[in-house]
C-alpha cells in the first residue's frame, strides 16, 4: 500500500469538494455571519449526504434514481430549498453584525442546510455517480476490491479537510471585515444560492413537461 496512492485519493476529494456551488455558497454565509461552528456544520451535513451517495454508488443501488418522476422531484425541491436559503440569507442581512455575543442560529438548522442542500441535488447525485462510480471502477481495476473501502474513507478525509479549511478561512477573514462588507458578502452569497435554486427550478419543469 503505497503513501502517495492514498495521498492521491485524499487530494481528489479535496478537489471534488472545492468547486463553488450551493453548499459553499452556504458555508461561507454560515460561516462569515456566524463563526467556525456553524460554517463546519454546514459542511457536515454535505458530508453525510455525500456519504449516502457514496454507499448508494458502492452498494450499486442506484437504479431508483434514473426514474423520471424521482428526478423531477429532485430538481423542484432543491430549487425550492435553494431559493428558501437564498431569499433567507438576503432578508436577513439586517441581522448581521460583528457582535459576536449575539444569539446564533442554531447549529442544527445549519446541519440540516447542508445536508438538504446536498441530498436533493441532481448535481451531487450525477456528480458523485458519474465520478465516484469512475473512482470505484478504476480503484476496482488498479489495485483490485479489497482496497475499496479504505480509498473511499480517503476520498472522505479530503472532504472533511476542505470542510475544516472553509470553516476556519470564512472565521479568520471575518475578523477583517465590517458591518457593510458582512452585508455585501451576505446578499452576493444569497443571490448565489437564488441562482442555483432558479437553474434547479427551471430544469424540474423543463423535466416535467418533456
Amino acid at each position: 500500500m503505497s503513501i502517495s496512492v492514498l495521498a492521491s485519493y485524499i487530494v481528489l476529494g479535496l478537489t471534488l469538494a472545492a468547486p463553488i456551488g450551493p453548499v459553499n455558497s452556504a458555508r461561507i454565509d454560515k460561516g462569515i455571519k456566524n463563526g467556525f461552528w456553524h460554517a463546519w456544520i454546514v459542511g457536515a451535513g454535505s458530508m453525510i449526504a455525500d456519504a449516502i451517495f457514496m454507499l448508494f454508488v458502492y452498494l450499486g443501488m442506484v437504479q431508483f434514481l434514473h426514474i423520471p418522476i424521482v428526478q423531477i422531484f429532485l430538481w423542484l425541491f432543491g430549487g425550492f430549498v435553494l431559493i428558501y436559503s437564498g431569499v433567507e440569507s438576503i432578508c436577513g442581512v439586517n441581522k448581521v453584525l460583528l457582535d459576536y455575543r449575539r444569539e446564533k442560529e442554531p447549529l442544527y438548522r445549519c446541519f440540516l442546510t447542508g445536508f438538504i442542500m446536498s441530498i436533493t441535488s441532481p448535481l451531487s447525485i450525477l456528480f458523485w455517480l458519474g465520478i465516484y462510480g469512475s473512482v470505484l471502477a478504476k480503484t476496482a481495476t488498479s489495485y483490485g476490491t479489497g482496497q475499496l473501502l479504505l480509498y473511499s474513507s480517503m476520498i472522505f478525509l479530503g472532504l472533511t479537510l476542505w470542510d475544516l479549511f472553509v470553516a476556519a478561512l470564512t472565521t479568520g477573514f471575518r475578523r477583517y471585515l465590517n458591518s457593510t462588507s458582512l452585508k455585501i458578502i451576505s446578499i452576493l452569497s444569497g443571490a448565489s444560492l437564488i441562482a442555483f435554486g432558479v437553474y434547479f427550478g427551471i430544469q424540474g419543469v423543463l423535466a416535467l413537461l418533456y
